[in-house]
């Protein structure tokens, strides 16, 4: 990584100052190397601004006290923030409640749900509510085992693991049910006889 990357990271508080070794020169180790790659994952990878990528950086270094805070915390400080309609969000938040899920009435997931359900009905999408009901219910599975796999040896432990795992991972979703509807597709318009392109 070049030194001006560094010094830049250093500067915006993204990573903690090496241990000086002269006036213009510090010494850095193992966790400083770490952190440079998190915060290369969070704002290369993940497209985190610095701002998100400096505030979920300070959950690792000052993690709430329980895991599911951390979660909640850490879901707050990597966004996106959207805005959304009163009306919007009571749909979402109805939603939401038919689910039967615990989240806390200003989860900043519920406003992107607003917005999302309404960009649908702006284009006409036919049957959201039941669309939305099968969607969930595969993604309170996918919920259960991210949240499975939070390791609980600390909350900075649980505070990298989600953060880094939640920018990393929707890429990955996304990405295996593109390919996955492509596979569907070929299989209902295509049929079985038909070699792949």
């Amino acid at each position: 990584m070049p030194v001006g990357t560094v010094k830049y990271y250093l500067r915006e508080g993204l990573l903690p100052a090496g241990t000086p070794t002269s006036a213009t020169q510090a010494q850095y180790g193992e966790e400083h190397v770490e952190r440079l790659a998190l915060i290369r994952v969070l704002v290369g990878t993940g497209g985190l601004t610095v701002a998100a990528a400096r505030a979920a950086l300070q959950m690792i270094d000052a993690p709430a006290p329980s895991i599911h805070e951390v979660i909640g915390t850490a879901h707050q400080a990597i966004g996106p923030e959207v805005t959304a309609e009163p009306e919007a969000l009571d749909r979402a938040r109805s939603l939401v409640e038919a689910q039967g899920w615990q989240v806390a009435c200003d989860s900043p997931a519920l406003a992107q749900l607003a917005a999302a359900l309404d960009a649908c009905d702006a284009v006409g999408i036919p049957g959201m509510e039941r669309l939305v009901g099968r969607y969930a219910a595969v993604a309170e599975q996918l919920a259960a085992f991210d949240v499975a796999a939070v390791p609980t040896t600390s909350p900075a432990d649980a505070v990298r693991f989600v953060v880094a795992g939640t920018v990393l991972l929707e890429p990955l979703l996304l990405a295996l049910r593109r390919l996955a509807q492509q596979d569907a597709s070929f299989r209902r318009f295509e049929g079985p006889d038909v070699t792949p392109g």
